[in-house]
């Protein structure tokens, strides 16, 4: 199998999967349409709330999305399809490039159609500020890509499911993905070091057009090194399994 047949199969594989579709692209849709469409003309803190709601659900959505790897990792373990592939000429990146590369193909959708609803309730911001913006939400990403990878090779099917949901939305819950949760003392600290409140900042940064402070950086920095270097023991651990 070449990588490059390995990497359409995994792409049609993704789009079928209509659970995933589902978790994150149609809910957030549904709360972002509820919760921004009554309320378009107010701010927070000077921002449209559209605006900050739309990254908000973009970056429980895209979570939920490259995260979601994992349970296509888990469910290959059991059948027996990863050890296959084991023994095949592909290359261990290649498999991971793959499934990476497919998580970031639904978080691009999932951004795309909540963009594409942000228009019809008065979010408008320029083609610098929507790269800006979505250059952050990607590389904010990289950190939970990682750690679906990481949940694919340690839990199982029947596990990965509950993980993923609870992971997903305790990130978007401290990050403020569904709103505020803290403005500021001790906590606000300590929720700056998640990477999905950066996620969820990513409007701001954009609207400023400075981008993230340095501290977002390394916040992110620290996550992807940490993570990677989890999933590669979990790993090591897995395959000595078989």
């Amino acid at each position: 199998m070449t990588q490059l047949t390995y990497l359409r199969y995994e792409v049609i594989r993704t789009y079928r999967n209509r659970r995933f579709l589902m978790f994150s692209l149609a809910f957030p849709l549904i709360l972002f349409l509820a919760v921004a469409g009554p309320h378009k003309h107010a701010t927070i803190a000077g921002i449209p709330f559209p605006l900050c709601y739309m990254t908000g659900m973009v970056a429980w959505g895209t979570m939920v999305a490259v995260i979601s790897s994992g349970a296509r990792i888990a469910a290959e373990r059991q059948v027996g399809w990863t050890r296959q592939l084991r023994i095949t000429p592909l290359p261990t990146w290649s498999y991971f490039a793959a499934k990476i590369f497919c998580g970031y193909l639904m978080a691009l959708l999932s951004m795309v159609v909540l963009f594409i609803a942000a228009s019809f309730v008065g979010v408008h911001l320029t083609l610098s500020q929507w790269f800006v913006m979505v250059g952050l939400l990607l590389i904010g990403l990289i950190p939970f890509s990682v750690l679906g990878i990481m949940f694919g090779h340690w839990l199982t099917t029947d596990s990965l499911g509950p993980a993923i949901g609870g992971t997903t939305s305790l990130f978007a819950l401290l990050g403020g993905a569904y709103g505020p949760l803290v403005t500021g003392g001790a906590f606000l600290t300590v929720v700056k070091w998640l990477p999905s409140y950066w996620l969820v900042i990513a409007s701001k940064s954009a609207l400023s057009g400075r981008g993230w402070p340095a501290e977002a950086w390394i916040v992110i920095a620290v996550w992807t090194v940490v993570t990677s270097v989890l999933a590669v023991r979990v790993y090591q651990r897995d395959t000595r399994k078989i």
